[in-house]
């Protein structure tokens, strides 16, 4: 099964992925990146020849001839690109052999998959609200993340702290039952994240998501060794060394992993069975798409340590570009049991979505004008 083509369909903010065989089968992939979508658009000039009359079928061989082959690898650009060409080839492969992709990772290990909201709000009143209307949808689990500015343009962590703590404070009293992670975003310092953890303990988090940066694991290790509230990472992390430290130190409980940005399916297994050793579970970032929410949910479905996966409602457009039949029921994602992945493409609505150029998001800056994560 020849590869004959690699098309790549840059469409506002995502990028997917084509990959065509010789026998008139393809498969569709997400190799989206916020922020730097077009670079990875461009990574598919240095990769696509090394695709081409490649057998589909190896698609392990192809992750290492692309992650390791050559002098350059890694990186979110070139990992998401890779990430793109996996996940396109794993629903190939569910398509050629007529069955879905979570029976070739093998097999279901549960029959649906739970999934989060995030839920915002101008005041803490007005988020419980808003979790209230989502719970009567059927979700039990809610993403919030009120560590924002205080002014626009502005970030003040003293304020943010108690801004964070009162929407948690308020949506717990408003609901006992439901799960709340918290979103940080990266946006505190250690010691500002301990204060911030402490604080919100009493509130019962599922976990606190991203509560300082992740390229240090020892900043992690300090966390730990301060908080009792469970934490999750990894959305910012692109391949399985990256984790590792993580994993095996047991500094976090939950892996953020995001399979658009780390190396597919095939990666995203691999960090799954790292975690699984030391009892962490899985609660994958979205990258924010049908194809992306498919390629996670069939990797949810074949492991057995998937928490929770990350979910927002596509938008019609959307629905159009990328046509796709996992559904919603009771605050679970299902998969049907139709060849592959269960998702498609239409490249003629795809073209009629050009790419936002340029895809910056905002940058932040304290009161002293100094750079904050955004």
């Amino acid at each position: 099964m020849k590869i004959t083509a690699v098309d790549v369909f840059p469409v506002r903010s995502f990028v997917y992925v084509k990959i065509s065989t010789e026998d008139g089968l393809y498969g569709v992939g997400e190799a989206s990146l916020s922020g730097r979508s077009m670079a990875v658009v461009h990574a598919f000039d240095h990769l696509r020849p090394l695709l081409i009359s490649q057998d589909a079928t190896c698609i392990e061989h192809i992750w290492q001839d692309i992650f390791r082959g050559t002098f350059w690898r890694g990186g979110p650009v070139l990992q998401s690109a890779l990430a793109g060409i996996d996940i396109a080839l794993w629903d190939l492969a569910g398509k050629a052999l007529g069955v879905p992709t979570y029976h070739l990772l093998g097999g279901k290990t549960r029959d649906k998959v739970l999934v989060y909201r995030h839920v915002g709000g101008a005041t803490p009143q007005d988020l419980a609200d808003r979790s209230q209307a989502l719970c009567a949808e059927g979700y039990k689990v809610m993403r919030i993340s009120p560590i924002t500015q205080k002014t626009q343009g502005t970030f003040d962590p003293t304020w943010a702290i108690r801004n964070g703590v009162a929407h948690i404070e308020a949506l717990r009293r408003s609901d006992d039952d439901v799960e709340i992670i918290f979103e940080v975003h990266t946006r505190l310092t250690p010691a500002r994240a301990i204060e911030f953890c402490n604080a919100i303990e009493a509130y019962r988090p599922f976990f606190v998501e991203d509560p300082i940066r992740s390229e240090n694991p020892a900043a992690f290790a300090t966390l730990r060794a301060h908080t009792n509230v469970a934490l999750g990472t990894g959305e910012q992390l692109h391949t399985k060394w990256a984790f590792r430290e993580l994993i095996e130190g047991e500094l976090i409980d939950y892996l953020r992993i995001d399979i658009c940005h780390t190396g597919g399916i095939t990666e995203g297994k691999k960090i799954a069975a790292l975690g699984e050793i030391h009892y962490q579970e899985l609660a994958c970032h979205y990258t924010g798409s049908p194809v992306s929410t498919a390629a996670m949910l069939h990797l949810n479905l074949s492991i057995p340590n998937c928490a929770v996966q990350e979910f927002a409602p596509a938008a019609d457009w959307m629905m159009d570009v990328t046509p796709h039949d996992w559904y919603i029921e009771d605050g679970f994602i299902h998969a049907s049991d139709a060849p592959g992945l269960g998702i498609d493409i239409d490249e003629k609505a795809a073209l009629q979505h050009p790419p936002e150029i340029p895809d910056e998001p905002s940058h932040w800056r304290r009161a002293d004008g100094s750079v904050n994560n955004w």
